[in-house]
């Protein structure tokens, strides 16, 4: 079964922005799809049912299949009726685009423990929420592919989004376990940083800079991503306006010690420990 044709793919967050782009897409390529949006405004506040009935509304109007949930990632029991709703709907579940995400920015002198809590809840734990609910079907069937939505915030830091880039470098985190766990049972799990122009980054960047970056041109990605084509594992792709690039952890050369040094000789040995001419791939000691 090539592609994503009759497989049945999550996307989370699918209401608008990039979520719509990916459901859209994927539902386009024959996928079954499963739009998931709380229907809240961009901080995470309010709900509805309009935003993901009028994404499945425009997937079965241009021929696709899709059913539409309404359920909070953030919480077990939500993430949980999410995948039944996708068993249920069409008995079985393929494939999870965690994808949904709220903003609280603010400079961290400013922030509180309730905003950085909040969009941990959205973010990590529904990343987790939604790909532990459906990883025992993906197990059982030997097959699943899970694409974490990252963010060059995460990667690179961002000045006021310390929730938001905690929140997605732990996805990071997340799918490297994932990547090895998932080798054996034919599940692939990979992340993307999208530059897109949506409501998430429309006082985030200049719009001269967001008119170069329409949503439609990540969703590609997205799509082979989680594709029985796709064989690729534990990747990072930063991805938008036309541009596709993998990003990856390095290590400088090592500096050996004999014995435990001194603060002196850590301090005279600096510049070797943070020289990265030599840099090579990272690689776990302990895996």
């Amino acid at each position: 079964m090539p592609g994503v044709a009759d497989r049945v793919v999550i996307v989370t967050g699918a209401g608008g922005g990039l979520g719509r782009e990916y459901a859209r897409l994927l539902a386009a390529e024959g996928a079954l799809v499963v739009v998931n949006d709380l229907g809240g405004a961009r901080d995470g506040t309010g709900e509805g049912h309009n935003m993901a009935d009028t994404v499945v509304a425009e997937i079965r109007a241009a021929g696709g299949t899709a059913v539409a949930n309404y359920d909070s990632v953030a919480t077990t029991e939500g993430a949980q009726n999410l995948v039944k709703t996708a068993v249920d709907a069409f008995g079985a579940v393929h494939g999870v685009v965690s994808n949904a995400g709220i903003l609280r920015d603010m400079s961290f002198p400013k922030m509180t423990p309730e905003a950085f809590e909040a969009v941990q809840r959205v973010h990590l734990f529904g990343g987790f929420n939604v790909t532990h609910a459906a990883w025992g079907h993906f197990r059982e069937q030997g097959y699943g592919r899970v694409v974490m939505a990252t963010s060059t915030s995460g990667l690179y830091g961002n000045f006021g989004q310390a929730n938001y880039g905690a929140a997605k470098l732990g996805l990071v985190g997340l799918m490297n376990t994932l990547a090895i766990e998932g080798r054996k049972y034919d599940i692939k799990v990979n992340a993307v940083a999208p530059m897109a122009a949506t409501r998430m980054t429309a006082d985030i960047a200049p719009a001269e800079v967001l008119e170069k970056l329409p949503p439609e041109q990540v969703a590609p990605v997205v799509g082979h991503l989680v594709s029985e084509e796709c064989q690729d594992s534990g990747l990072i792709l930063v991805v938008g306006g036309g541009s596709v690039q993998r990003v990856q952890l390095f290590a400088g050369k090592p500096v050996l010690f004999s014995q435990v040094p001194s603060i002196d000789e850590v301090r005279e040995n600096w510049s070797r420990i943070t020289d990265m001419s030599d840099a090579q791939p990272g690689v776990n000691p302990a895996g």
